[in-house]
């Protein structure tokens, strides 16, 4: 696989798998320790307390395994950009289209409209009356 991100991605995802697993295991494990009409016996505290703290933790994994594959969604959107302009430059480029004026060339008076863009090839065009 030459894609870093998408190596990437695929590693967090296995991560993800198994600390689902993780998660699924300890809420079984909880659910059998706690079932309904079961008085927990002392030594069983222990082992109660620590599939709590442990399912926490795996909980906790997971999340921050989601959170990581959606960085690397964010970071191949972000490469995938066929504009890479700066932030300024897109700004600037989204106002003016919104706007529907073309920026003035230099030097071009306030009154005086702005060129049209061309549409089609290019080439010299066809004056009336010529």
């Amino acid at each position: 696989m030459q894609d870093a991100l998408l190596r990437s991605a695929m590693h967090i995802r296995s991560a993800l798998v198994v600390t689902d697993n993780a998660v699924a295991v300890y809420q079984d494990r909880l659910h059998a320790l706690t079932r309904p009409g079961q008085v927990p016996v002392f030594y069983d505290l222990e082992r109660i307390t620590s599939s709590a703290a442990d399912l926490r933790v795996a909980q906790a994994e997971s999340r921050t395994a989601l959170q990581a594959i959606g960085h690397v969604i964010e970071a191949r959107t972000a490469s995938d950009t066929p504009d890479r302009a700066a932030p300024a430059v897109r700004l600037t480029q989204a106002a003016v289209a919104r706007s529907g004026h073309a920026p003035r060339a230099l030097g071009q008076a306030p009154d005086q409209p702005a060129p049209s863009a061309a549409v089609g090839p290019s080439g010299a065009r066809l004056r009336p009356g010529r």
